[in-house]
């Protein structure tokens, strides 16, 4: 795979702490809106610059990109981003209790997402890609880097460690208490060579950033084929070795048992699996689904039969799920759609799952076992597709920390 140094916009040391926000996903206006507060600095009034508009404005309107490019610009300005010199390759560790993971933060080819070499495993939502592709249009930057995932290189390996061991440009410690360190590559023109080496790089977290930064290459070149000069033929992407991944489960919750008593509905759950009341709420290992109804939590074990370990889709938890339970016995054919579904990320764990279906919100919850690293790469070498909302994965990129323009 091909990677490329930039001139990297990043905030000062000592402001990188009020820059640095959370991804714009993670949040909706409203949280975006209560982190920000008080802050002028903060990443959030780019990438969520409908906070600085009137309550009530569409979160598509063009004034929402047009602010986002006001935002930027105003903080470049402002010298609460400065700009690199030179081209460079950066390293970003970060650390979520007893784990840590460090990656290098480069600018990916478009080429080599159009050809396959930058693999993916999601579809895109048209509305959430549109919104995207509009953000760095107005901006003429990517300002949230793609995650990315490769099998380990040692080469790479030693690099990244001789990095390390040099004085970093940004050292913070969140509220979360994650650390987040940068520090800029000795020798890029090593990187390059090592990556060159590496046949494939996953798409773990940002679809829609990738294939948005895609569409805006080929407006800015007229549809014409990416020859990789066009600074606008390359994206942010923050690397890391598969081995240091962590992938926590993305559960499910139900709002309606789809006009069945829950006594009805366990019934017909023993067709498909065996249920243990009282179990622990954590799965214990794949194939095991943690099931919570009317104040008490089930372990439900797929029987034998019922996956298809062959399949490398099939025999992932979340498409049993889908194919045995939500869709046959809950009547949820398109869970990209359908909005009586909704999925929970690992990181709020079970008290959540318990919160939602205790309140009414919800009338049955799913504790999924993660999703490996391993599934992930079989799937996208595949050319499969995984089910969507299969994987989280913690600790979460910081936005702000770096800003590829072009």
């Amino acid at each position: 795979m091909k990677v490329r140094a930039f001139r990297g916009v990043r905030p000062t040391a000592e402001l990188a702490s009020q820059v640095a926000s959370v991804p714009y996903d993670v949040v909706n206006a409203e949280e975006a809106h209560a982190l920000a507060s008080g802050n002028p600095h903060s990443f959030l009034h780019v990438v969520r610059a409908e906070i600085d508009l009137d309550a009530g404005t569409d979160h598509y309107a063009d004034a929402v990109y047009a602010q986002s490019a006001r935002a930027l610009a105003c903080m470049r300005e402002a010298g609460v981003l400065v700009q690199d010199e030179g081209p460079q390759l950066y390293v970003y560790e970060l650390t979520m209790g007893g784990h840590s993971q460090c990656g290098v933060i480069t600018c990916c080819a478009v080429s080599d997402y159009e050809d396959g070499t930058i693999k993916r495993h999601e579809q895109t939502r048209e509305e959430k890609l549109r919104d995207r592709v509009k953000l760095v249009d107005a901006l003429s930057a990517h300002s949230g880097p793609v995650f990315l995932t490769y099998r380990d290189c040692d080469a790479v390996d030693a690099l990244v460690d001789a990095a390390r061991q040099t004085q970093p440009l940004i050292n913070l410690t969140r509220d979360d208490g994650n650390r987040h360190t940068i520090w800029t590559a000795p020798d890029p023109s090593a990187l390059k060579a090592a990556f060159g080496t590496v046949p494939a790089a996953y798409i773990a977290d940002g679809h829609h950033r990738a294939a948005a930064a895609a569409e805006v290459a080929r407006m800015r070149r007229d549809g014409a084929v990416a020859d990789d000069r066009a600074e606008s033929d390359w994206f942010l992407g923050v690397l890391f070795p598969a081995s240091q991944m962590c992938i926590l489960p993305y559960n499910r919750v139900v709002q309606d048992l789809h006009g069945q008593t829950p006594a009805a509905f366990l019934d017909a759950l023993a067709e498909v699996g065996h249920l243990t009341p009282g179990a622990p709420a954590v799965p214990a290992q794949r194939g095991h689904v943690g099931l919570y109804i009317e104040g008490a939590w089930h372990s439900l074990t797929w029987r034998e039969g019922v996956v298809d370990r062959s399949d490398e889709v099939g025999r992932l938890d979340v498409s049993v799920l889908q194919q045995r339970v939500l869709e046959p016995l809950l009547g949820i054919a398109d869970p990209r759609r359908d909005e009586r579904i909704a999925f929970v990320g690992g990181i709020r764990g079970m008290g959540e799952l318990e919160r939602l279906v205790d309140s009414g919100r919800a009338a049955v919850a799913f504790a999924m076992h993660p999703v490996e690293v391993e599934d992930l790469i079989d799937v996208s070498d595949a050319e499969r597709l995984m089910p969507p909302k299969s994987t989280w994965f913690e600790p979460k990129l910081l936005s702000g920390l770096l800003v590829h323009v072009f």
